[in-house]
C-alpha cells in the first residue's frame, strides 16, 4: 500500500515526547495513509532563524528519503522583521516548522497534534505551492510566548533541585514555630506585611538562584534579535524560579500550618502576647514562618541539584543542545 512518508524532527526532551505521541496521526479526510518517523535532533541549536531550521529539516528528510518533514522546537522563533512564529511552512520544499512555546502552554499536546496534522495536510495537496507562515501578534502574542516557554520550562520539576533547601527550610520552620518570641512577631504583623514578607521571601530566593546558577542570558551581539531573545530568555527563567520558588513555599506553609496545630495550644501562646487567641491565629503564624523560613532555608542551603535548576533557562538548554550536537558530530 502506498503511504506517504512523513518525518517529525523533535528537539530533545518535551518536544520529543510530544512528537512520539504523533505516530498514530492519519490524514483528516481519510486520503493516502501517512508513514510517520520521529527523530530527536536539536535541528533548531545555535540558530533561531526560520531559513536555517528549515534547511537542516530538508537535509534530514533528503537523507531519510521522507516525502515531508515537520519540525518540532521548544524555542522561540522569528521572522526577519522579529515577529515571533508560530508556524513556519514551504510546501515547494515540503518543510514545515512549529515552535511548541507560541501555542501559549496549555493543552501543547492536543495543540501541537492538530497543528502537526494540519500543516502536514496542506504539504501533501498537489498543487499547494504557496508558502504559508503563522505570526503572533507583536504584544498579545508576545505574552502568549512567554506563558508558552514558562511552562515549558515546567517549574514544578524545580522542587527536587531545591531539596536541601526546603529541608533546611523546615527545620528552620520546625524551631521557630515553637518559638515566643516569634508569635509575638506574627501577632503584630498586619496582613499587607504579611504579603510584602512572602513577596520578598520568594523573590529573594529567586534571584539567589539566578545568581548562583549563573542563569543571567547576554547578548552575543547588539543586534535586535539578539537582544529580544536575551530579553525572552531571561523573563522566562525568572518567572519560572519564581514560580518554583513560589510552589515550594506553598508546600512549607502546609507543612508548618500542620507542625503548628499538631504542637501548639493557641491558650498558651496567647498568654505570651497578651490577648487572645484562637486557632485561627496560627494561620498568621505558619504564613510568617514560612516568609522568614524560606529566606532562611533558601540562601542558607546549597543546591541539591544543579541540573534541576539550569532547566529553567532556555540559554542553558541551547549550551547543553549545542554539546550534544557537537557530540553526535564527532561520532560520525
Amino acid at each position: 500500500m502506498v503511504s506517504v512518508r512523513v518525518g517529525l524532527v523533535a528537539d530533545p526532551a518535551a518536544p520529543t515526547d510530544i512528537a512520539q505521541g504523533m505516530a498514530d496521526l492519519s490524514p483528516p479526510d481519510g486520503g493516502v495513509a501517512w508513514d510517520i518517523t520521529v527523530v530527536s535532533e536539536p535541528f533548531t541549536t545555535g540558530s533561531e532563524n526560520l531559513r536555517t531550521a528549515m534547511d537542516r529539516l530538508r537535509d534530514q528528510a533528503r537523507d531519510r528519503d521522507w516525502d515531508l518533514v515537520v519540525g518540532l522546537t521548544e524555542l522561540p522563533l522569528h521572522d526577519g522583521d522579529g515577529r515571533h512564529v508560530l508556524a513556519d511552512t514551504d510546501p515547494d520544499r515540503r518543510t514545515a516548522v512549529l515552535s511548541l512555546p507560541a501555542l501559549g502552554g496549555l493543552r501543547v499536546h492536543a495543540h501541537a497534534r492538530r497543528a502537526v496534522r494540519s500543516l502536514v495536510a496542506t504539504m501533501a495537496q498537489p498543487g499547494e505551492d504557496d508558502e504559508h507562515r503563522v505570526v503572533l501578534p507583536r504584544l498579545r502574542g508576545r505574552w502568549r510566548l512567554l506563558l508558552g516557554m514558562v511552562l515549558a520550562n515546567r517549574p514544578w520539576r524545580l522542587v527536587p533541585g531545591l531539596k536541601s533547601a526546603l529541608v533546611a527550610a523546615l527545620a528552620t520552620g520546625a524551631v521557630a514555630t515553637i518559638n515566643s518570641t516569634v508569635w509575638v512577631l506574627a501577632d503584630s504583623l498586619s496582613w499587607w506585611r504579611l504579603v510584602v514578607a512572602s513577596i520578598a521571601s520568594v523573590t529573594l530566593v529567586a534571584a539567589w538562584l539566578v545568581i548562583d546558577g549563573g542563569l543571567w542570558d547576554r547578548p552575543e551581539d547588539d543586534s535586535p534579535q539578539a537582544r529580544e531573545r536575551s530579553r525572552l530568555y531571561n523573563a522566562s527563567t525568572v518567572l519560572t524560579l519564581l514560580a518554583g520558588v513560589a510552589i515550594c513555599y506553598v508546600a512549607l506553609y502546609v507543612v508548618n500550618l500542620a507542625w503548628a496545630l499538631f504542637v501548639l495550644d493557641p491558650e498558651v501562646m496567647g498568654g505570651y502576647v497578651g490577648s487572645t487567641l484562637g486557632y485561627g491565629d496560627l494561620l498568621v503564624l505558619a504564613w510568617f514562618v514560612a516568609s522568614a523560613a524560606t529566606v532562611g532555608g533558601g540562601l542558607g542551603s546549597g543546591l541539591e541539584s544543579d541540573e534541576a535548576i539550569r532547566a529553567a533557562a532556555y540559554s542553558k538548554r541551547e549550551e547543553e543542545r549545542r554539546e550534544r550536537l557537537a557530540r553526535d558530530r564527532r561520532n560520525t
